[in-house]
């Protein structure tokens, strides 16, 4: 799945971006409405992201103009904008979710998702992960192993969603608290140290082999129980 990020503010952009790619999205993104504006008009994207202050072509242009044009889409406007007039403004513009500023990545994911079982020509996969002996679904949280099924809580299943994207290799303290909390949510270092914990019960409740290692000062890796000791 392919998405077109419209966001003038660097640093969002940049983390949002991280994010995105760490999900398994293709991600085009741009600063300004009107390089916007371009990418929509080559109709490459399946979905995007649109801020609605933007410099030069606002979000509200840039989705009218499209919108008149019978580009159908599917849209999420991402605004400091909350209240409830701006989001019937923004949505009568043609935006099909609105999402307030700041969120937390969870809920953003969590509404690409959303939109993408909507239909609209964009291609779902199956929703599950597996490695090793895990199967993780993804929208329902459901965690399968040797010695059964749970169902994770959202930030457990975010946390174990990047680790299964990216078995074996060390992924940051940063990297996930961005992946899982979004990066304008105010979080304590200590919560993803908690979740690692829960979720090393989770697989030990199910007899699987994988195990999550911590790498001093980095961060985590998902291995094999026997590729610990490497």
């Amino acid at each position: 799945m392919r998405i077109l990020l419209i966001e003038d503010d660097p640093r969002l952009n940049e983390a949002l971006c991280c994010a995105l790619r760490q999900e398994g999205y293709e991600v085009d993104a741009c600063l300004n409405g009107q390089e916007g504006l371009y990418y929509m008009e080559t109709g490459t994207a399946d979905l995007v992201l649109l801020d609605r202050m933007l410099p030069g072509l606002s979000g509200e242009e840039l989705l009218r103009t499209r919108r008149k044009a019978g580009d159908t889409t599917p849209v999420l406007m991402l605004t400091a904008m909350g209240t409830l007039s701006d989001r019937v403004t923004g949505l009568d513009l043609g935006a099909d979710d609105y999402l307030v500023k700041p969120f937390a990545m969870e809920e953003l994911m969590a509404r690409i998702r959303s939109l993408s079982r909507r239909g609209g020509g964009f291609h779902v996969d199956s929703g599950e992960l597996a490695w090793g002996d895990l199967t993780l679904a993804e929208l329902s949280c459901q965690l399968r192993g040797p010695g059964g099924e749970c169902t994770l809580s959202r930030r457990e299943c975010g946390l174990l969603c990047a680790l299964l994207r990216h078995p074996r290799q060390t992924l940051g303290r940063s990297q996930l608290l961005l992946s899982v909390w979004g990066p304008d949510t105010e979080v304590e270092d200590g919560n993803l140290d908690n979740y690692i914990f829960f979720l090393r019960k989770r697989l030990r409740s199910l007899n699987s082999r994988a195990a999550i290692q911590t790498v001093r000062g980095v961060g985590y890796r998902l291995t094999m129980q026997s590729e610990d000791a490497l």
